[in-house]
């Protein structure tokens, strides 16, 4: 392999992330410490080392540069060492979400042709049956203690001497991250060296304001683009330490992580924000960490969650909207100048329009597609060339989202561009309804989406979560009359469903097309 002699040239990611922090007086830093298992930690200096050894262990079972391997792997410490030794290598890490069936894991592994797979030895049993006949993965390593008859990564790292970081370009593909599956089956999507130091420089450094003495904990996982920025690259940007959960983030887990390592950024999801509020307020725990900034991503935040979540805690959530396609968030509220109920506006460095199907820019108060332009846009969708002609538009990217912007500038989220409905009519927003029926005391989540009444026609059906089941027999009645009073009598479900719990991908966000069928 190339060494790299000068890295000031080279556009190899790993070494702003890794390799510069060897050089800086944090080089004994924790960047990692496991909050669950065995409690380990690592240093900078130590991410860089084991990473350096990547090469040489990917170069001794003949995996050589541009080929994929797969990352099938817990948030535990293991993963910075091989996402980054991956990239010093040439090497592009495939980021698999570790929550998936087996025949998911095996359209994604058929799909993206990997030469190995580096796993969980938690995760082991879950695709065991597909590694023996699979024809591209010839080596599989397993992290942790196992007893399979597949490689341990430990063992063959701790042979490996130390190569230098191979010089790439900017613009080489780095990583994969399969989409996480709102709207029907993962995608591969492909991103480039450059692309991670761009969401730092923007989203990091200028929104979330990340600083080096910061602790960050993300219940958003390494596999997904929001967890990846918020729990790696964030941080490694600016030499702050990150602690990792590798089990369920439930309220109950979180507020022990909160609690025992006293983060001072926390980054979650509507979903968890709801969940946690509601746990605190039931007299279950309580949030002892003093946190400095919260954000959410993945779905919209309920005006309602993010007030008891503030008022709790004192701490307002910056809610924002990213995607896999762009990596991170682009579009967000700031610091001190929170609204809830809307996105925010354009994290700096984006730009963001809305336009209406004939493509035309949308007016104040009209809903429109929202397309975003920034330089974190992923390079393609692998082997789905009429998928990436429709959502990359040159500079712009397609989100798939609805929005309505505001008088002030801010854009409010209506919902996906699949789940917008018309009801006599007018578009009806499925967040707002949600939002309305949230805002109620015994409600913990909401879903809606368009149902054919007798007619015929499209009307709004809501799938709801009560906080407890004591809520009364006629509770739909008192739902429904609930949104009439608060957006409009023609917005409120018809059909009110109570329902134990809402489908949702493993990154938390609701699958409204499951409900649709």
């Amino acid at each position: 392999m190339n060494s790299a002699h000068d890295n000031t040239q080279n556009g190899n990611a790993a070494c702003y992330f890794v390799d510069r922090h060897t050089q800086a007086s944090h080089a004994d830093k924790t960047a990692f410490i496991e909050a669950d298992g065995q409690k380990r930690s690592i240093s900078y200096r130590d991410v860089a080392a084991e990473s350096a050894k990547m090469a040489e262990l990917l170069d001794r079972h003949d995996i050589r540069r541009e080929d994929r391997v797969g990352l099938l792997l817990l948030d535990q410490i293991e993963f910075p060492v091989i996402f980054w030794g991956c990239l010093k290598a040439g090497v592009v890490p495939v980021a698999i979400n570790t929550l998936l069936a087996t025949s998911v894991y095996e359209a994604i592994l058929a799909d993206s042709r990997v030469r190995a797979l580096f796993v969980s030895a938690q995760l082991l049993p879950v695709v065991e049956s597909l590694l023996d006949n699979h024809p591209t993965i010839t080596t599989v390593f397993v992290t942790g203690d196992h007893s399979s008859e597949h490689q341990s990564f430990d063992t063959a790292l701790s042979t490996c001497n130390p190569r230098e970081t191979l010089a790439v370009s900017p613009d080489e593909c780095a990583f994969w991250l399969y989409s996480s599956g709102s709207t029907g089956q993962p995608k591969g999507v492909r991103h480039v060296h450059s692309s991670l130091q761009f969401t730092a420089d923007t989203y990091g450094r200028q929104v979330l304001q990340i600083e080096h003495g910061d602790t960050v904990y993300s219940a958003a996982k390494f596999f997904f683009a929001y967890g990846l920025g918020n729990a790696l690259t964030f941080p490694m940007s600016v030499g702050a330490t990150t602690v990792l959960l590798s089990g369920r983030p439930t309220p109950e887990s979180v507020l022990d992580v909160i609690n025992t390592y006293k983060p001072t950024v926390f980054c979650g999801v509507p979903t968890l924000y709801a969940a946690t509020t509601a746990y605190i307020e039931s007299g279950n725990g309580t949030c002892d960490a003093t946190l400095r900034r919260c954000i959410s991503a993945g779905e919209a935040m309920p005006e309602d969650i993010g007030n008891g979540w503030q008022k709790l805690t004192n701490c307002e959530i910056l809610d924002g909207v990213g995607s896999t396609e762009m990596l991170h968030i682009f579009l967000s509220n700031r610091v001190g100048d929170a609204v809830y109920g809307t996105s925010g506006v354009a994290v700096p460095g984006y730009e963001v329009r809305l336009v209406d199907e004939a493509g035309k820019e949308t007016d104040v108060g009209e809903v429109g597609e929202l397309l975003v332009n920034g330089a974190s846009a992923a390079s393609d969708y692998w082997n789905q060339r009429e998928k990436t002609r429709t959502t990359f538009e040159g500079e712009w990217t397609r989100t798939g989202d609805k929005y309505e912007k505001r008088a002030d500038g801010r854009l409010i989220y209506c919902g996906r561009t699949d789940d917008m409905f018309k009801v006599s009519g007018i578009w009806v927003s499925p967040f707002e309804v949600e939002q309305s029926i949230i805002s109620h005391p015994d409600v913990l989540e909401a879903a809606v989406v368009a149902a054919r009444d007798d007619q015929d026609l499209e009307k709004p059906k809501a799938f709801v979560v009560l906080k407890n089941q004591d809520a009364g027999d006629n509770i739909a009645a008192v739902l429904k009359d609930h949104v009439q009073q608060q957006i409009g009598k023609w917005k409120y479900p018809r059909w009110v469903e109570i329902v134990p719990e809402l489908p949702k991908t493993a990154t938390g966000k609701i699958q409204r097309f499951k409900l649709r069928s």
